[in-house]
């Protein structure tokens, strides 16, 4: 941690620096604008301009909070890079334009404006503070010394001097009152508020809450679409087969022993439907043994060969677990029914507090959110319990898939 003092002696280079190059940055941003539009409608170049303009701008950003940050020790939340939902070709670039419309990259550029003002204003403070230092020694010159400034003219050496002294003693206060209001300045534009926070907090449990509502509702929706399709039609089946095998009884026994054959063989092809059912809710051997060998249990069950590395040297909450099973899940789901993949390949490790997946195939692409799919469903799940779900399908493939879950060991 850096006393005030120390702050405020690292802030007055950066602003005499900021104020060098404001006027050069200015221009630089203005010529990229001013060629963006006139490049607009030349076979889209001007897009690619502003989008490149928007990555800029972000790092610009970041470079503004992190030396604002380690100048002044403030705590300034970390600034993601926004990336697009898109798995399309249109997703990178999507990407840099989805910065345009980032809050806090504005705020960063804002406040990097706003501080190269206070160091152009620095540069004057800093000349009239080397200003008095030559003047200090206007009695080393003789009994009179010639001040070109506001037109005085010739003075006497100790005039001089007392001017030189409170031009060091005006400048200096001046860089030093500028570089306080710099720490202010970014307080109040780079640190949250604890109101702020409260309310950047209470939207994020509201989304979450509802995201988590409509993973339920999917998974509702599937479960009993899977009874009604499935299970229900089969049992209803039995019911029947086993009606016929009794009027048969008496008069075809051969036939009625055929019909309970039957029946037989469609109950226990339900009862293996009820299971896979069940084993949609909540796996018990993720419960009872961890995610590492539910995980060995669904490969083994499942139709694509896949090639699986796990480095997880604890158990974590049932939630974190639970979740992460069921987006492996889901992407192996879709590999075999959809992608008509040959080979997946699956990572999963932890870092930082998070279990961290990634899951690619070699299948044909092309899987996109759907409300109400199986993809949204673990969207909505994932980012339910705090995590991120990032995945890109371009058509022909392959589709890659990464999420993060927070975890507590």
């Amino acid at each position: 941690m850096k006393n005030k003092a120390l702050q405020i002696a690292i802030a007055i280079p950066q602003l005499v620096l900021y104020g060098v190059l404001c006027i050069p940055m200015f221009m630089l941003f203005v010529g990229a604008i001013a060629s963006g539009i006139a490049l607009l409608f030349a076979f889209l170049v001007g897009v690619v301009v502003f989008a490149l303009l928007g990555l800029v701008m972000y790092l610009l950003a970041r470079v503004e909070e992190a030396r604002a940050g380690w100048t002044f020790d403030l705590d300034i939340p970390h600034h993601a890079f926004r990336t697009s939902p898109r798995t399309d070709g249109w997703k990178f670039f999507h990407t840099l334009a989805l910065q345009w419309a980032d809050s806090r990259t504005w705020i960063g550029i804002l406040h990097g404006a706003l501080v190269s003002l206070l160091g152009a204003i620095t540069l004057f403070a800093l000349h009239w503070f080397a200003t008095g230092i030559v003047w200090l020694f206007a009695p080393l010159m003789g009994e009179t010394y010639l001040i070109s400034e506001f037109l005085i003219g010739e003075v006497p050496s100790w005039v001089a001097l007392l001017l030189g002294l409170a031009a060091i003693v005006v400048g200096g206060l001046v860089m030093i009152g500028l570089a306080v209001a710099h720490r202010a300045l970014s307080k109040q534009l780079l640190v949250p508020s604890r109101e702020a926070e409260l309310r950047h907090e209470a939207r994020a449990q509201s989304q979450y809450r509802q995201q988590a509502l409509s993973a339920a509702d999917i998974e509702r929706a599937r479960i009993e679409r899977d009874l009604h399709d499935g299970v229900q039609p089969r049992l209803v089946s039995v019911g029947m087969t086993l009606g016929m095998a009794k009027r048969k009884l008496e008069t075809d026994p051969q036939r009625a022993s055929e019909l309970i054959d039957e029946a037989h063989e469609s109950t226990k092809v339900a009862v293996t439907e009820l299971r896979q059912l069940v084993r949609g809710f909540q796996p018990a051997v993720l419960q009872d043994r961890g995610l590492d060998a539910a995980l060995s249990a669904l490969i083994g069950r499942s139709a694509v060969p896949v090639n699986i590395q796990v480095d997880l040297p604890n158990r974590y909450t049932d939630r974190a677990e639970a979740t992460m099973y069921f987006a492996v899940a889901e992407a192996l789901t879709n590999a075999t029914k959809h992608a008509q993949a040959t080979a997946v390949q699956v990572r999963i490790h932890e870092a930082n507090g998070y279990l961290m997946a990634r899951i690619e195939d070699n299948g044909r692409g092309g899987a996109h959110r759907s409300p109400g799919g199986g993809i949204d469903g673990v969207i909505n799940r994932v980012t339910a319990a705090g995590g991120t779900y990032h995945f890109s399908s371009p058509e022909g493939g392959p589709t890659v898939i990464e999420v993060t879950v927070p975890c507590a060991s």
